[in-house]
């Protein structure tokens, strides 16, 4: 058995190449963005790449890639189920409504017309999101009507760049005055005022669809679950001061005791049912206290999670100890490849 792993020192890759050469794996990296990337993988059974949203090369051509191997029965992570989603909240909608899994209400329009009807309709606030964006990027509160209307005639008018450059500094200075990142990264942040990154500017305005979720007050933080095949894993982050957003607060906490129980059962079921190899879950909980699910990932900060002081299995018991949770990725890929011989 030979595992493909695509050449990059972001993400999960790393971990992917220690848990293979500790464990004795064999394995091979490759560039996925070469020509020949096909030819590569001949003598491989499978190919692991975390491919990310804020990379150009990704977004042109990562889903299309993976989804054309996995359609042709070569293993792949993330393979077509798992990712076909990914950083595509208005995907996301749909495949939870399918499945009556419990969203945050989410109200989405692709007219201009119908959009105005709601917002004078409608009871306010309301978040406003763009499809795609992750830490909090893209997302705004939405106070009143007249707020309401300028956003959707902006919506169908010239868009929203997928790059919010004043709102990525102020993320940076938030992160900054935490402790979280160094001030190299506010003066990086000061630099993209005018220089976007390069995803951001090889990329179009969303625009032609105004989407909206239900805002649930009374919300001092989210949790974050992360199922990988029979096992979870979390952590709690509390909202930033003076605002709604819990992603990218840097404010987290790991206590198993700290997470719903219902919550736990739902993100299992939900990749069950869905046939993920990973899930990451965000849930809030609305005036009854009942968890809904904001949104789904497959990808994540590794570093952030290797303070997690254990992990549930399916039946929700808790087994402590400290793991390297993307070692089990590589683990559900060898068990695939083993049940395919």
């Amino acid at each position: 058995m030979k595992i493909a792993i695509h050449n990059s020192k972001r993400g999960f890759h790393p971990r992917w190449i220690n848990y293979c050469e500790t464990k004795n794996v064999a394995y091979k990296i490759v560039n996925c963005y070469d020509n020949d990337i096909i030819e590569q993988l001949k003598d491989c059974d499978a190919l692991m790449w975390h491919f990310h949203q804020g990379s150009a090369k990704d977004n042109l051509i990562a889903k299309q890639i993976l989804f054309a191997l996995d359609h042709s029965g070569f293993i792949v992570f993330p393979n077509f189920k798992t990712s076909w989603h990914f950083d595509d909240k208005i995907g996301q909608k749909y495949i939870f409504e399918a499945i009556g899994a419990p969203l945050v209400p989410s109200y989405l329009f692709f007219d201009r017309l119908s959009a105005l009807n709601w917002a004078n309709q409608t009871t306010l606030p309301k978040v406003f999101k763009l499809r795609g964006g992750a830490g909090s990027q893209n997302v705004k509160l939405i106070p009143d009507v007249k707020e309401a209307k300028r956003i959707i005639n902006k919506a169908f008018s010239k868009g929203f760049p997928k790059y919010d450059a004043w709102g990525s500094l102020k993320e940076r200075i938030y992160k900054y005055r935490k402790g979280i990142v160094v001030v190299n990264e506010v003066f990086k942040g000061f630099a993209r005022l005018f220089y976007k990154p390069e995803y951001a500017r090889k990329s179009s305005n969303e625009v032609g669809y105004a989407y909206f979720q239900e805002f649930i007050p009374n919300n001092d933080s989210d949790i974050r679950i992360i199922v990988i095949g029979n096992r979870a894993f979390g952590l709690k982050r509390y909202v930033r001061d003076g605002d709604f957003r819990a992603s990218g607060s840097g404010n987290f906490a790991y206590e198993p005791e700290l997470f719903d129980n219902r919550a736990l059962k739902i993100a299992f079921d939900v990749n069950t049912r869905l046939s993920l190899q990973v899930g990451v879950y965000d849930f809030i909980f609305d005036e009854k206290n009942n968890p809904l699910i904001v949104e789904i990932s497959y990808g994540y900060s590794p570093e952030a999670y290797d303070n997690c002081p254990g992990y549930w299995d399916q039946n929700l018991n808790w087994h402590d100890g400290l793991t390297r949770k993307e070692d089990w990725m590589v683990e559900l890929i060898l068990n695939r490849i083993h049940d395919k011989v």
